[in-house]
């Protein structure tokens, strides 16, 4: 009985302490900023683990306060459309785009209207560990004062030299000018 019961306590241990945990890593800010002449909300994100993230999806909803017909103040949640929603597998980083085109939930927002109606962007980012070859998932939201408008981010990929992809972490969050010229690839 002695011996059961430590192996059923170091199998609930085990089973405890082995589960994975999601190590992305969002940037501190969503941008609205022109992409391909759209005008356009991005945020990154990137894996923090050294393994993958298999059949990686990122699903993102915007909540805010609107008013009904009754004139009722309620809190309605829709999904955004984003042009890459899936990633056979995601290692480095990732950049979600949502083009802020006439059929979007963002289509004619400001950052006083955003503010007026508690908008909140939501995020969840969800795949395979590669390693423990179990379901993780991520999430984390911008409110209107971590959306900037008319920014960009910074570049974050490298090239070695020989010929492997580096992300800078260092300057996942930078933002540039619009108007900004990017750092090619090396």
């Amino acid at each position: 009985v002695g011996l059961g019961a430590v192996a059923v306590a170091t199998g609930v241990i085990f089973a405890r302490v082995s589960r994975p945990t999601a190590r992305v890593m969002f940037s501190k800010v969503a941008v609205v900023t022109p992409y391909e002449g759209v005008p356009t909300l991005i945020f990154r994100c990137a894996n923090q683990r050294a393994n993958q993230i298999l059949e990686a999806e990122v699903n993102v909803s915007i909540a805010r306060q609107v008013v009904t017909q009754e004139g009722h103040r309620v809190r309605k949640l829709e999904e955004i459309r984003v042009t890459r929603s899936r990633s056979p597998m995601f290692a480095l980083t990732w950049m979600v785009m949502h083009p802020i085109t006439p059929d979007s939930p963002l289509y004619g927002a400001t950052p006083g209207s955003m503010l007026e109606n508690w908008t909140e962007i939501i995020v969840v980012l969800a795949g395979i560990d590669d390693t423990f070859a179990q379901r993780i998932h991520a999430r984390h939201s911008y409110t209107p004062s971590e959306i900037v408008w008319g920014r960009k981010f910074a570049d974050v990929l490298t090239l070695s030299e020989d010929g492997r992809r580096i992300v800078d972490y260092s300057r996942f969050h930078d933002l540039l000018d619009e108007d900004a010229p990017q750092t090619p690839l090396i």
